[in-house]
This record gives structure tokens, C-alpha cells and sequence, in this order.
């Protein structure tokens, strides 16, 4: 503990989950907060004898734990919820999602965004990746939340409904990566598409940006059996040998998916240090197959859980998505010992603050991290008795369980309700998108 220090806020519950193992969970323990940082960590009576003057949280029946941390999102297509649902990936995307995009405004995107933050502040979730169009809008969107988030314009070969020429697109992310370079909560990233949409002169250009900036590489790679098949087609490989031989697999890659590798692809991003985003969910309702996260895991490639966007998911609740990916990997590997509740909760937490770059200032609850803390109300039927608090998130708890939010020791959500956000006014205007877009579809 750091004696020395005043705590602007003081969180205590029944329980405190610092990480995702169950030895270390502390009962009637809390977390002392000053500024953005966490300064002490133990039981609740001694940090309220250490820091009377603290504002306090607590909870009877409280559990504190890390914030989840969702490393892949298109937080604006909360828009296209329900809007084109039971089709194949390449269906949905050439045949309704792209077409519905280019109908796309900086409005809806600002306001689609904000939506999906709501979902996610409620739902657990204090830091998000996200790639997608309009990333201006979505990031100033996330500054007025308050959440924390990489974020990136999405680029590919054929015009964007942002940017229009590709040129224009490498401008855009310049000036984002400008006026968001010293920003405590936004960073920026390097996006392309993905490889099928994508020429290698586009994907060799944006590894550069990455390095120069020295910001996440984020790209879907292997999502399916159709871009592994055009990948053949095109290149004589997988995409991710196709990666690999330009040089743009290293620890800076996020590579999203991961569904059709083989056991020499995952050799190859284990031996890059590669980190994966997996969204199980996503993949699944797609049809696109699930990615083999066991193997992956026992290759050491560094894994983190993403909900995906609305529109193929159809939430962005992580605590759904771990209790999607603990299932699915017993089915698949007709083995109830894999994937674990606390490896999948290391996924959701230190895992996918690893993936981007950063756990050693988020993932767990630590003196010194950053102060992204969740609070779930135990007191409910379905989180009663409680043997094991991991198996217990993973299995039992969801993202309406969440009651406080406190993202880089501000104060986002308390009881429920937001406290950055308007609620109501984000629904109201949400549906009058919904009817606009519909309308637009019906011509």
C-alpha cells in the first residue's frame, strides 16, 4: 500500500476478484482509488481506517472486479441490429450490411455509438477495440462517455462512405491519429479490412502506420472458408502465411477471428506474438465456424474475447460472450476441462488488455493499474449460493448484474444509472434511426 497518498474514492463489497483466479479473491475486500489510479488493495475495514476522508462505495452484497475489456466491436452498427439475420457472412455483408452502409451519415454513426456504449458501460464493459466507418464520430462519442477504447478507420481497395477514394481514407486516420495523440482514454489504430478486401500495397502501408505510431495492427484474418479459399486462390496460401511473408505479423498484430487456421498458421502467430480476438458469438451465428482457442491457448498466442458488432451478434454483452466461449470449447474438444471459467475470465480481462498492448495498466486490480472497476449485485436468484466467484462470472452472472461502472477512477455508472450519458434521449433518437433506415430499405 502506498501510505502516503489521499483516496478520492474508496469501493468495498462482500468480495473482491482482483483477477481471474479464485485464490486470489478477497472476501470483504475493497479498492482504494486516487486520480485515475488504484493505491491500495485489501480489506474493506482497513483501507476505511486508512482513508476516512474517501468518498465510498460500497455494497453489502457487492463483488468488485476488473473491468472487462472487449477487443473487438463496430460499436455504430448497433444501428443494423435484427436488421439482416440467418444469412452466411459473405450474404449479410455484400448483399445488405455494405448496402445499408452506404447510407451511413456521421450522425448515425455518433448516435449508434452512443447506444452501444450504454449497452456496454451496463453490461460490464469499460474498454472497447473498435474498427469501423466514421471513426471520428464513434470517437467522439466514446470521449463523452468516458469509456476507454482503441479505436480505427476501417480501410479497403473500393471507396468508403466516409472517405470516398482510398487516398482520403489514409488522410483521415492521419488527422485522428493528430488530434487523439496524447488522449488518456482514446488511441488510435492501424485497420484494414482484411485481406479479400484488401490489396498487399493497402495492408504493407497500414503496417507502417502502425509502426510509426506504434499502435495496434487490427485486421479479421481467416474469418472464414471463403477467405481462406480466395486467399488460395489469389496468393497460393493461407491469409495468414499471406501476412506473414510481408512481414506484418509481429506483437503489434490484433488479428480478429482466427476461424480457419491450421496447426502451421497457429505456429505461425504463436511464433510472431500475434494476439487473437475471438468472438465466438459472432462466428457462430454466422456460420463461419469456431476458432480452435484451445489450441491456440496451449500454443501461447495471448487471447481476448470481442462481441462483434450488433449486427451479427446481436449484443455487446461480455458476459455473455464468456459464457458462450467456456461452452463451445467443451463441445468442440468433447472435453469439460477446456477452456475453464478462469481462463475464460482472463480472456474477458487481463487477456484482452494484453492484446492491446497494455496489461500493465489494466485487466487486473492492482496498486498502480488504472482504476477500471466493475460491480455486480450478488443478491440475486440466479448468482445464489455462491461456491466459486470465476466459475460463478462465467456461468451464472450476466451483464444486467453490473450496478456501478468506474472507468479511470471517474464514476460512469452508479446504480444502474449512467451518469455520462442520457439514456432516454440516446433510445428516442435511436428509434427514429430505426425507422429511417427501414424506410430507406422498403424504396
Amino acid at each position: 500500500m502506498l501510505k502516503t497518498e489521499r483516496a478520492d474514492l474508496l469501493i468495498t463489497g462482500l468480495w473482491l476478484q482482483p483477477t481471474s483466479r479464485r485464490q486470489d479473491c478477497i472476501k470483504n475486500g475493497g479498492v482504494a482509488v486516487a486520480g485515475d489510479r488504484i493505491i491500495a488493495v485489501g480489506q474493506a475495514a482497513d483501507l476505511a481506517d486508512r482513508y476516512p476522508e474517501a468518498e465510498r462505495i460500497h455494497e453489502e452484497h457487492g463483488l468488485i472486479m476488473p473491468g472487462l475489456v472487449n477487443t473487438h466491436t463496430h460499436a455504430p452498427m448497433s444501428c443494423f441490429r435484427g436488421l439482416a439475420d440467418d444469412l452466411p457472412l459473405m450474404t449479410w455483408l455484400e448483399d445488405h450490411i455494405f448496402p445499408a452502409e452506404a447510407g451511413l451519415t456521421p450522425e448515425i454513426v455518433y448516435h449508434s455509438t452512443l447506444l452501444s456504449l450504454a449497452e456496454m458501460i451496463k453490461s460490464g464493459t469499460t474498454s472497447f477495440c473498435d474498427m469501423y466507418l466514421f471513426a471520428g464520430e464513434v470517437a467522439r462519442a466514446t470521449e463523452e462517455s468516458g469509456m476507454r477504447a482503441w479505436i480505427g478507420e476501417v480501410l479497403y481497395d473500393f471507396p468508403s462512405p466516409n472517405y470516398g477514394a482510398l487516398e482520403n481514407g489514409f488522410s483521415y486516420v492521419g488527422e485522428m491519429f493528430a488530434h487523439y495523440r496524447d488522449h488518456p482514454l482514446i488511441k488510435i489504430t492501424a485497420d484494414p479490412h482484411a485481406v479479400y478486401t484488401c490489396s498487399p500495397a493497402l495492408l504493407q502501408r497500414l503496417g507502417t502506420m502502425a509502426h510509426d505510431h506504434d499502435c495496434p495492427y487490427v485486421i479479421h484474418l481467416s474469418e472464414n472458408a471463403m477467405e481462406l479459399a480466395v486467399c488460395r486462390e489469389r496468393y497460393g496460401c493461407t491469409p495468414v502465411e499471406h501476412l506473414n511473408r510481408m512481414g506484418l505479423l509481429d506483437q503489434q498484430t490484433l488479428a480478429v477471428h482466427c476461424v480457419m487456421v491450421d496447426d502451421q498458421d497457429i505456429e505461425t502467430l504463436a511464433g510472431h506474438g500475434v494476439k487473437v480476438a475471438h468472438c465466438p458469438e459472432s462466428n457462430m451465428k454466422l456460420a463461419s465456424g469456431a476458432a480452435p482457442a484451445v489450441r491456440m491457448l496451449k500454443a501461447g498466442i495471448t487471447l481476448g474475447l470481442g462481441t462483434d458488432g450488433s449486427a451479427s451478434n446481436n449484443d455487446a454483452d461480455m458476459f455473455g460472450e464468456m459464457n458462450t466461449t467456456a461452452k463451445l470449447h467443451k463441445v468442440i474438444t468433447m472435453d469439460s476441462t477446456a477452456m475453464n471459467a478462469e481462463a475464460t475470465l482472463h480472456a474477458a480481462t487481463l487477456g484482452g488488455a494484453a492484446c492491446l498492448q497494455t496489461a500493465g495498466a489494466l485487466g487486473t486490480l492492482a496498486v498502480g493499474k488504472k482504476a477500471d472497476i466493475i460491480v455486480l449485485d450478488l443478491n440475486q436468484p440466479h448468482l445464489t449460493p455462491l461456491y466459486n466467484i470465476p466459475s460463478h462470472l462465467v456461468y451464472a452472472a450476466r451483464g444486467a448484474d453490473v450496478i456501478h461502472s468506474i472507468i479511470n477512477g471517474r464514476v460512469i455508472m452508479l446504480d444502474r444509472r449512467l451518469l455520462t450519458l442520457d439514456e432516454e434521449a440516446i433510445l428516442a433518437r435511436m428509434r427514429e434511426i430505426g425507422r429511417h433506415i427501414k424506410s430507406t430499405r422498403s424504396r
